[in-house]
This record gives structure tokens, sequence and C-alpha cells, in this order.
């Protein structure tokens, strides 16, 4: 089964994400800021990663880019949401590495969809 690891400071998204992701069939890990997302990829990395930009102390794009950094998780797929969708931060999120942008509110079948193709992409 594969694991995705949902990364948001915001508890009601955390959860629905999680159920949403378990609803999908995958097992689901959870951050609430950048750097547990940082040491639950290294204690047991995820399979792909929902990653929310504005986290607390370190920002999603600081985590996009230190795994990026990292040849081990280099391919690791990443989508990122943000609240806001400006063109900006989505491209800012792509050139850093990022596999696929999502802005929140975000329609759940999309989502899932994103999901098992970078997934299958990746297998």
């Amino acid at each position: 089964m594969a694991k995705v690891l949902v990364v948001d400071d915001e508890p009601n998204i955390v959860l629905s994400l999680e159920f949403l992701m378990q609803q999908a069939g995958f097992d689901v890990d959870t951050a609430e800021d950048g750097e547990g997302a940082l040491a639950k990829v290294e204690e047991s990395p995820p399979d792909l990663i929902l990653l929310d930009i504005s986290l607390p102390g370190i920002s999603g794009f600081d985590v996009l880019e230190q795994l990026r950094q990292d040849a081990r998780h280099a391919r690791l797929p990443i989508i990122m949401l943000t609240a806001h969708g400006r063109e900006v931060e989505r491209e800012k999120g792509l050139a850093l590495g990022a596999d696929d942008y999502v802005t929140k509110p975000f329609s759940t079948q999309a989502l899932v969809e994103k999901v098992k193709s970078l997934l299958a992409e990746d297998a």
C-alpha cells in the first residue's frame, strides 16, 4: 500500500486529506510543520507528499528544496498545496521541483486522481 505524507498546519485540512487518502486506499502519515515533515521523511519515507506552502517555521518551499537536494528524495513525488492561487507561487514551486500544484479549496476527486497518477508514474 502506497504511503502519503500530508503536511499542513490546519488540523481540519489534515483531517479531511487524511480521510480522503485513506478512502482512496493509501496509508497516511501526517506532519503539522516543515521540521516534522523532514523528520517523517527521514524515519519512514513516504511514496508521495501533499505539502502545504504556508507552514510555521520552515516553509513548504524550503522543505521541497531540501528534499530535492537530497539524492534519496530527489524523485519523491510532491504536490504543493496553497490557499493562494497566485501564479508566482505556483511557478516557484514548480521551479523548485514540485510535481504538481493544487489550490485550496480543491476538488477531492481531482486531488485523488493527481495522487494516483503520480504514484503510477513512479511505480
